[in-house]
C-alpha cells in the first residue's frame, strides 16, 4: 500500500482579518510543504474567520476574500493547499479552494448548509450544485467536501465516493459542546463506512464571540480507524499519513524526523470544558484589541472562579481584581475576595459602595417617601457597582468581565446595569453547581485552595440586604439547577415537567420566572457557549411571549 501524506491545519482564525488569516494560512502551508506533506487541509472558512454573518453581505468583503485565496494560489508549490472561504462566483458561497503549482485548480461550494441551533447559513450562503469535482493529488483521486456536507447520509461524500474518491478531504467550523466530539467520530465514521473513503478532517480552534472552536483535527482510514488526532484547544499542525491503494503514480512521501500519525488523548470532561473557557475568554480579549481586564469580586463563588479563568487565560500581570463592599457585605466576603487575589497573584483595590448607595437614597428620598424598602433599594447597589466597574475600564482601559452564571440568568437573578454591565460573561452558560464542580476542579490541579475554601462552603448570596442568602429567593441549587437544564436544555413544558415528578407549584413559579427573565437576558453580554443549548445564540425565544405549556 501507498501513503498519502496529509497536514491538517488546525488555525485559529480571525474574523473579517483577512490580511493576518492569510499569513497564517501560508505560514502553515510553508511548514507543510516542508514536511514533504502532499496536501495541507485548512478549516471551514480560514481565509474569513468563522462566523462571517452579516460581512458576507459587503460586496467587497467577499471579493477580498476570493483575492486572498489567488494571493494563497499563486504562492502554493507541490503541497496542495485546500482552503476556506467566501466565494462570490455565482451568489455568495461557502468554498474550498484547491490550489497547487502556483494557481487556483478548482473550487468547491459546499451543499448542505446548516440552519439550526448556532448556525445560520442559509441566510448567507448559496448551496453548491452540480456533479462532484474531484482533484488529483499525488496521484491519489481526492474529494474535497465542508463541515455540514459530513453529517448526511448519502449526501455529497456518497456522491464523491461514487464518483472515483479515494480519500475525502473535510472542512470544519464546528464548535464545541461537551460531547461534540464522541458525535461527530461518530458521524465520521458512518461516512467512512457508506464511502469506504478515509477521511481527513481539519477543525477551527479558537474564540469567536459566544462560541469556541476545540480544534481536535481528525484523520480516519478507510476502516474507520482515528489513525491521527490533533489535541484540542490550540492550534497544530497535524501530520497524517493515511493508506491508499497501490498507484504507480503515487510517489512514497520522503522520510521527515518528526512524528506522523500522533493521536491525543484528548482531555477529561472538567479539563476540557475548563480549557474551552479559558480558550473563548482569551480570544475574546485579545481578539477584540484588549491586554487587561477588570472583574468585581465579592468573595463569592461566581466572581472567584471568573478571576481564576481569567488569570490562566491572560496571567495574572493582566487582571484586576476591584472589591465593592457595601454596609451589607460580610467581614468574611471582603477577606475572601482578598484572599484569592493574593493567591492569584493579581492586583486589587477596594472602593466601598457606601457613599454612593447613601446619596442614591437620599436623592430618592423624596420620591420613595412612605414606601418600604425592597428590591429598588437593593439593585441601586449593584448598580454603583456596574457603574464604578465601568469607569475603572474607561480609564484604564480594561475589559470587564460579568459574573453571572446560568442558573442567575435563567431565573433573572441579577440586576440591569449592574452586576450585568461588562462586556464578557464567561461563565453564563455553567449552571450554579457546576461552577462549584469547576472550582474544586481548579484547586485540585493547582494542588492547594487557590479559591479559598471558605468561598466553597459559605452559602451564597448576593449580600444586598442583612443576612441575606440565595435559598430565601430560590429553591436549593441541587433542585433548581435539574429543574432548569430540563426547562432551557430540554425544552420541555409545564405539563412535562410536572409528569416527571416535579412540583407543579415549583415548576409554575421557577418556569416563570424564566420567561419574565427574557428580556432581561437580552441586554447580557456575550459569552462562550460550551453545552448544546446556551443562552443566546441557541435559544431564541420570544421576550413577548404568554405561551405555558400546562395543562
Amino acid at each position: 500500500m501507498a501513503e498519502l501524506r496529509v497536514a491538517l491545519c488546525q488555525i485559529n482564525s480571525v474574523v473579517g482579518d483577512i490580511d493576518a488569516n492569510t499569513k497564517r494560512i501560508l505560514s502553515a502551508l510553508a511548514a507543510a510543504e516542508q514536511a514533504g506533506c502532499h496536501a495541507a487541509v485548512f478549516p471551514e472558512l480560514a481565509v474569513t474567520g468563522y462566523p462571517p454573518e452579516d460581512l458576507v453581505l459587503k460586496r467587497r468583503f467577499v471579493q477580498d476574500s476570493r483575492d486572498a485565496v489567488e494571493h494563497i494560489a499563486a504562492r502554493s508549490g507541490s503541497c496542495a493547499a485546500v482552503v476556506g472561504f467566501v466565494d462570490g462566483a455565482d451568489g455568495c458561497q461557502n468554498a474550498a479552494g484547491v490550489a497547487a503549482n502556483g494557481r487556483l485548480e478548482g473550487v468547491y461550494h459546499k451543499r448542505e448548509l446548516p440552519n439550526y441551533g448556532v448556525f445560520d447559513e442559509r441566510r448567507y450562503f448559496l448551496p453548491g450544485t452540480g456533479d462532484p469535482v474531484l482533484h488529483d493529488v499525488a496521484g491519489v483521486v481526492v474529494g474535497v467536501s465542508i463541515c455540514e456536507d459530513a453529517w448526511v447520509s448519502g449526501g455529497p461524500m456518497s456522491l464523491m465516493a461514487a464518483a472515483g474518491a479515494e480519500v475525502i478531504f473535510n472542512l470544519n467550523a464546528s464548535p464545541y459542546h461537551v460531547g461534540k466530539l464522541d458525535q461527530r467520530v461518530g458521524v465520521l465514521r458512518q461516512r467512512v463506512s457508506e464511502t469506504g473513503c478515509a477521511v481527513a478532517y481539519a477543525n477551527l480552534v479558537g474564540g469567536q464571540d459566544e462560541l469556541v472552536f476545540d480544534g481536535t483535527s481528525l484523520m480516519l482510514d478507510a476502516g474507520g480507524r482515528i489513525i491521527a488526532q490533533a489535541p484540542p484547544f490550540r492550534e497544530h499542525l497535524l501530520i497524517a499519513e493515511v493508506e491508499v491503494a497501490d498507484r504507480p503514480e503515487l510517489s512514497p512521501p520522503p522520510a521527515i524526523p518528526q512524528e506522523i500519525n500522533q493521536v491525543d488523548p484528548g482531555l477529561d470532561e472538567l479539563h476540557e470544558q475548563y480549557e474551552a473557557l479559558v480558550l473563548a475568554t482569551r480570544d475574546y480579549v485579545h481578539k477584540n484589541g484588549f491586554t487587561d481586564v477588570g472583574i468585581g469580586v465579592s468573595g463569592g463563588i461566581d466572581s472567584s472562579l471568573v478571576a481564576a479563568i481569567a488569570t490562566d487565560a491572560l496571567g495574572a500581570d493582566h487582571v484586576h481584581g476591584v472589591l465593592m463592599p457595601s454596609r451589607y457585605s460580610s467581614d468574611h466576603s471582603v477577606a475572601d475576595a482578598e484572599a484569592l487575589c493574593r493567591n492569584l497573584g493579581i492586583d486589587h483595590r477596594v472602593i466601598p459602595v457606601e457613599p454612593g448607595h447613601q446619596a442614591f437614597l437620599n436623592m430618592l428620598a423624596p420620591s420613595f417617601d412612605g414606601l418600604d424598602p425592597d428590591l429598588a433599594e437593593e439593585n441601586v447597589q449593584s448598580r454603583i457597582r456596574g457603574t464604578l466597574l465601568m469607569a475603572l475600564s474607561n480609564k484604564f482601559g480594561w475589559l470587564i468581565l460579568t459574573t453571572g452564571n446560568k442558573s442567575e440568568s435563567a431565573v433573572g437573578y441579577s440586576t440591569l446595569y449592574g452586576d450585568t454591565a461588562g462586556a464578557y460573561a464567561v461563565i453564563k452558560d455553567l449552571w450554579k453547581l457546576q461552577v462549584y464542580a469547576f472550582a474544586r476542579y481548579r484547586n485540585q490541579r493547582a494542588g492547594r485552595d487557590l479559591i479559598p475554601e471558605n468561598v466553597l462552603v459559605k452559602p451564597p448570596s448576593a449580600e444586598l440586604r442583612p443576612d441575606q442568602r440565595d435559598d430565601q429567593s430560590l429553591p436549593p441549587y441541587e433542585v433548581l439547577d435539574p429543574l432548569l437544564e430540563a426547562y432551557v436544555e430540554g425544552d420541555l413544558t409545564l405539563a412535562d415537567l410536572c409528569g416527571q415528578g416535579y412540583d407543579p407549584e415549583l415548576v409554575s413559579r421557577i418556569t416563570g420566572l424564566v420567561d419574565r427573565a427574557e428580556y432581561k437576558r437580552r441586554q447580557n453580554p456575550p459569552g462562550v457557549r460550551i453545552t448544546a443549548k446556551a443562552f443566546g445564540r441557541d435559544r431564541r425565544l420570544p421576550i413577548t411571549n404568554r405561551y405555558r405549556g400546562g395543562d
